[in-house]
């Protein structure tokens, strides 16, 4: 890639990490950047001189094997909520600010998790099985009115789902790092010592929780026996979150009543995965947060930050490189450009 002259005033260069679907309606942001699109194959050879870059393709990890001793971005962006994947070494522990997608899917993915809650309630998954098979088989369902959901991760996400849910009749609390009393979300928040005992009180257990240090395996053997046998786990958050291997011998073992995974610790999920066929498992392919529209969102979000970026404004989104996601309290961070190359 030519590089060109850094001289001041000069637009900055943003290399944008494509994968096969590249992302639609970028013309705002080419008015403002030299924008460059680039696979992962010509990803080291483009990042040295380069003042951002947009991980579009959210799935890669080319950015760490990419990533350069010297002279790396002063700013990434990534098309996703999830930043475990760009949490590598050299970036964490860098001046590069990281910003990601958070926002974007808070409603979607709220809106799909009061649809699990509904299909396990009324067994929708059951009654689409037994049509296909043409069965007439009478059942009893549930109630949601009145039902506990526990959210695990008291961000945007999480926060989403639980106005869902607590409109729709569930009594729901939260479980975050910190424990809170009177949270306007969840009522009550308990933090990570009481997450055990917490579980036991549940129907519904919801995972929307980062994946951190912290947070992988935190849904493990141990911690599906603390759950009600007639509970439900959906997890929307990280696959990793979840111990796979302990939650298929749960559900066989009938520990807990049934799973709905929209993330699985390997994508895709493999066709030989237990998962596929239990008959209290929903599985759907990491679409939870994905409605009509969603890439052109992602698009407007990345296209404020540039702005933002070229003016030396404050950015939206900023992570903790060191927790793993952006805080509410840490979110913005004031950008070094300001129409000046490095």
């Amino acid at each position: 890639m030519e590089q060109g002259p850094n001289v001041p005033g000069e637009p900055p260069r943003v290399v944008v990490l494509r994968g096969d679907v590249p992302p639609p309606a970028m013309a705002a942001a080419e008015r403002l950047a030299h924008v460059v699109y680039v696979r992962e194959s010509q990803l080291a050879g483009a990042l040295p001189g380069c003042d951002a870059l947009f991980v579009w393709d959210f799935w890669s990890d080319a950015p760490a094997a990419a990533w350069p001793r010297e002279g790396g971005p002063r700013w990434v962006h990534i098309a996703s909520a999830g930043v475990d994947r760009l949490l590598f070494p050299g970036l964490v522990e860098g001046n590069t600010i990281v910003t990601n997608s958070r926002g974007v899917f808070d409603e979607p993915i709220a809106e799909y998790v009061l649809g699990l809650v509904l299909a396990f309630a009324k067994d929708l998954h059951t009654t689409v099985r037994l049509q296909d098979e043409r069965v007439w088989r009478h059942r009893e369902t549930e109630r949601i009115t009145g039902a506990r959901a526990l959210v695990v991760g008291t961000g945007p996400i999480g926060r989403a789902v639980a106005r869902r849910l607590t409109a729709a009749g569930l009594h729901v609390t939260g479980a975050g790092r910190t424990a809170r009393d009177g949270d306007p979300d969840f009522g009550l928040v308990h933090p990570p010592e009481r997450l055990p005992a917490a579980l036991g009180d549940a129907d519904y257990v919801v995972l929307a929780a980062p994946l951190t240090a912290a947070t992988r395996n935190m849904i493990d053997a141990a911690a599906l026996a603390r759950m009600r046998p007639s509970a439900r786990l959906i997890n929307v958050g990280r696959g990793p979150l979840v111990a796979e291997d302990d939650l298929v011998e749960a559900l066989r073992a009938g520990r807990i009543a049934g799973a709905a995974l929209d993330v699985f610790v390997d994508e895709p999920l493999a066709p030989s995965s237990p998962l596929w066929t239990m008959p209290n498992v929903i599985v759907s392919p990491h679409m939870s947060g994905d409605v009509t529209g969603w890439r052109a969102e992602l698009v407007r979000l990345f296209t404020d930050n540039l702005d933002r970026f070229v003016r030396g404004r404050e950015l939206r989104n900023v992570v903790d490189k060191r927790l793993g996601y952006a805080r509410p309290d840490t979110g913005a961070a004031r950008t070094p450009y300001a129409g000046q190359r490095r």
